[in-house]
């Protein structure tokens, strides 16, 4: 049967997220695919089981679902291909292992997802891979820390909980040059606010657990390549047996059709929120690239196409009374929920730790306070806001 979804390339992004990663002709005319659950195969002959000489052969090389969700990422990222993992630390963990070898040296961007600076200080150094950690803001300077060992540089823009902007472009170039892999986690933009692949990175790696499932219900990754590192990337995941399950696949795709219209709404609301808070005297600072006031606007202003509705802001707190001042604020609030993770539909807050950080530390004027803005309204999130700073005086 033809082919006759709609030609989406040059159409909208709304557009293309509701068209793209299936073809309804496939399943009898129905919009959205079916969730095929499959461990055991069967061939038609030995043969072709031999040989095989059929599209899908055992539930871990992939099912109609999940290759229905693979397709969709190849679009939105410009892959080769991109595999499914069962969380976001895998889609970091698993290239990492793809591209690493005991005697190499990575270098990691310092404000890196914490699980992140985990994995490597303990797996990675126990394989025997060299880590060392660079200043996010290090631009072409990176180059004097590539060693003749050196095979991969991992990057994260905005970084975790700080936001601190890389240029991409430049890291990318200089790391070619010395054939090294980049890997970015871009989690924070989605392939909607930045493509990594256009930029010279090699790998974009997303916790898809969150802009693209959106509904806080799912935990799941996926890691796309181009094609000079897609068939690596998928024979370690092949060899690890690692997959992501169809029914995961299936709520991810769903929650790729209103992926676009959901971080509209956070962008928006994120931004409003960010620049009251910048007029507040009981917050030092606000981490938010889009703001003019952060110094990497003019990166993000240049590369990205959005914001999400993530960001920080420094509590004006002396090291006396931080503490108390900070649990105070967090727990008179309603609306914003204590939780980690964040791209739902809820607002969350969390105070930030950066003991762990070796190059950008904590600032020394407050206490960072990560906040994920959801789909409520304003008004009603800084009425929140304004309770708990309201408490934080008290103290």
């Amino acid at each position: 049967m033809s082919d006759n979804r709609p030609q989406s390339a040059d159409a909208g992004v709304n557009t293309r997220l509701a068209h793209m990663g299936n073809n309804p002709r496939d399943y009898h005319g129905f919009v959205n695919p079916p969730i095929v659950r499959a461990s055991t195969v069967l061939f038609p002959d030995v043969a072709t089981m031999e040989k095989r000489g059929q599209k899908y052969t055992y539930g871990t090389r992939g099912t109609p679902t999940t290759d229905a969700l693979c397709d969709a990422f190849n679009e939105l990222e410009g892959a080769a291909g991109t595999i499914l993992v069962p969380s976001g630390l895998a889609a970091i963990s698993i290239p990492f292992l793809a591209y690493l070898s005991a005697g190499d040296h990575a270098l990691i961007v310092d404000s890196v997802y914490t699980p992140c600076r985990d994995f490597c200080n303990t797996m990675l150094k126990r394989l025997g891979v060299e880590i060392e950690y660079y200043d996010p803001e290090i631009g072409a300077g990176i180059e004097a820390l590539i060693k003749p060992n050196t095979r991969l540089i991992h990057t994260e823009a905005p970084g975790s909980n700080t936001f601190e902007m890389q240029d991409i472009r430049v890291i990318s170039d200089v790391a070619h040059r010395h054939d090294c892999v980049v890997t970015m986690d871009n989690t924070w933009a989605t392939p909607l606010y930045f493509r990594p692949l256009d930029f010279g990175v090699d790998v974009s790696i997303h916790a898809t657990t969150k802009y693209p499932s959106g509904h806080s219900d799912i935990v799941m990754g996926s890691v796309s390549a181009n094609a000079k590192h897609w068939r690596r990337l998928e024979d370690t995941r092949v060899a690890m047996g690692i997959c992501g399950s169809p029914d995961d696949s299936y709520q991810i795709l769903r929650g790729l059709r209103t992926m676009g219209i959901r971080l509209e709404h956070h962008q928006k609301s994120a931004l409003d929120i960010a620049q009251w808070l910048e007029g507040r005297d009981d917050v030092a600072r606000v981490l938010h690239p889009a703001l003019s006031s952060f110094p990497g606007h003019e990166i993000w202003k240049r590369d990205f196409k959005g914001s999400s509705g993530v960001f920080s802001f420094v509590l004006n707190a002396d090291a006396e009374n931080a503490r108390a001042r900070t649990h105070a604020f967090l727990d008179t609030l309603k609306y914003f929920g204590l939780g980690y993770s964040w791209g739902g539909f809820e607002s969350l807050a969390v105070a930030v730790n950066l003991s762990d950080r070796t190059i950008r530390k904590a600032p020394s004027d407050g206490v960072v306070i990560r906040l994920q803005i959801g789909l409520e309204d304003v008004a009603d999130l800084k009425s929140d806001l304004e309770a708990g700073f309201a408490a934080a005086a008290l103290v």
